[in-house]
């Protein structure tokens, strides 16, 4: 016979998947609550500095590169087409060196015109001289011939004048009279021939001058197209190095191209380009130091450029010491500007982020170094390598500079090593 039974109850079977939600809240609760573990990192990739007070040099530094001084163009004076090449670019000149020759048969041509011209001129000073000469020789001899009718005639006024003075009256009157009018006559004559005279010798040097004047602008002209014919052959100007020469042998030089360079590489001075934020501070004659990578050598600035370009601003850097060996243009360099020195401030190296007057965090190691924190550092004005620290941290603290990776969010890190 079945005995009747109570039914199970059922909310037993949903105890112990109950009891692991429980557990499984309690563990993800228990996980988020739990500090997150600090980062480790490397000391040997840390870059760590102490800040320190003392006085600090503000620097600004930039690359450029050597360039001259003194830079002659050398241009062709006369069109012309190159025959000869003497000296190839990188080969030290003098002043009179030939580098090329050129030729031009219508430059020789112009000279030889010139020439014929001054001979020209030169032969009708010449016959000008002996023409004028001569003629006063002439006018010298009117003038004899016209002073002796004048001393006849008068002879004969005075023998005419006794005739007609004595008793007998020998003479007539109207002869007397005629005698008179000869004189006379003769006077004028004499007068104007040494006028004539006169006025000729006075205007015979004024002539001359002239012709003289005419050979002179003639001989100018013929300078000129000698000077033209020789610069064909084509001379450095200046002594020091020849870096430039374009043009090959049968190429056509115009006149007033520029056909060749040379510099002197004795004189050389460092153009850098400065960053236009930090050139802000930059002034004539501050002090620099420029790295040729064989030595430094002291300068300083004597001119800036009034505009930027890319951003950055052109530095003309004047150099104050000898050159090292192996200095030339165009050689790479580094320079270092001195701005300032400021005596007592609290400074460090300088981080590879932030600028000045900007607030930046930083790592700053904990008292027994194994730890860093992150800190909110204040930076003052800055130089080269360091930077003025005006709120953050104190004197002693040492602080990571370096660019630390994977640390996003994180407010402490462990230092290993």
């Amino acid at each position: 016979m079945d005995i009747p039974r109570p039914p199970a109850k059922k909310h037993k079977k949903y105890i112990w998947p109950a009891v692991g939600v429980l557990a499984l809240a309690a563990v993800t609760y228990g996980v988020s609550n739990l500090e997150k573990r600090a980062p480790t990192v490397p000391r040997a990739q840390l870059w760590i500095d102490s800040v320190r007070r003392g006085e600090l040099l503000r620097e600004v530094s930039g690359n450029g590169t050597l360039v001259p001084e003194n830079i002659r163009w050398i241009s062709a004076v006369t069109s012309g087409r190159v025959e000869q090449i003497l000296v190839r670019p990188g080969a030290t000149v003098e002043a009179g060196t030939v580098l090329m020759i050129l030729s031009n048969p219508d430059v020789q041509m112009e000279q030889l015109n010139a020439q014929r011209q001054l001979s020209a001129e030169e032969a009708t000073l010449v016959n000008l001289r002996t023409s004028l000469e001569t003629q006063r020789l002439q006018q010298e001899g009117a003038v004899a011939s016209a002073r002796a009718a004048y001393l006849e005639a008068k002879r004969q006024v005075e023998i005419n004048e006794q005739l007609a003075k004595g008793p007998d009256k020998l003479i007539a009157q109207a002869d007397v009279d005629r005698g008179r009018e000869t004189l006379e006559d003769a006077d004028t004559r004499y007068n104007n021939a040494q006028q004539q005279l006169a006025l000729m010798t006075a205007s015979i040097p004024g002539q001359l001058r002239a012709q003289q004047e005419q050979i002179q602008r003639a001989r100018a002209i013929a300078e000129f197209q000698r000077v033209r014919t020789a610069s064909m052959h084509v001379t450095a100007g200046a002594a020091g190095q020849l870096t430039e020469l374009p043009l090959e042998i049968g190429q056509w030089a115009n006149s007033g191209a520029t056909i060749a360079k040379v510099v002197e590489p004795g004189r050389l001075k460092a153009v850098l380009r400065i960053q236009e934020t930090q050139a802000k501070d930059l002034a004539l004659g501050q002090t620099a130091q420029i790295d040729t990578r064989n030595g430094i050598i002291p300068g300083r600035i004597v001119r800036m450029d009034p505009a930027s370009q890319n951003g950055m601003v052109a530095v003309d850097v004047a150099l104050d010491g000898p050159l090292p060996p192996g200095a030339r243009p165009d050689l790479s360099v580094d320079g270092r500007i001195e701005i300032e020195r400021l005596p007592d401030v609290l400074f460090m190296g300088r981080p590879t982020i932030g600028q000045a007057g900007s607030t930046v965090e930083l790592f700053r190691l904990t008292a027994g170094g194994s730890e860093a924190e992150r800190v909110k550092v204040t930076f003052g004005q800055t130089s080269v390598n360091a930077v003025v620290i005006t709120a953050g941290l104190n004197v002693g603290d040492k602080v990571v500079l370096s660019d630390i990776p994977n640390v996003e969010g994180q407010d402490r890190i462990r230092i290993e090593g």
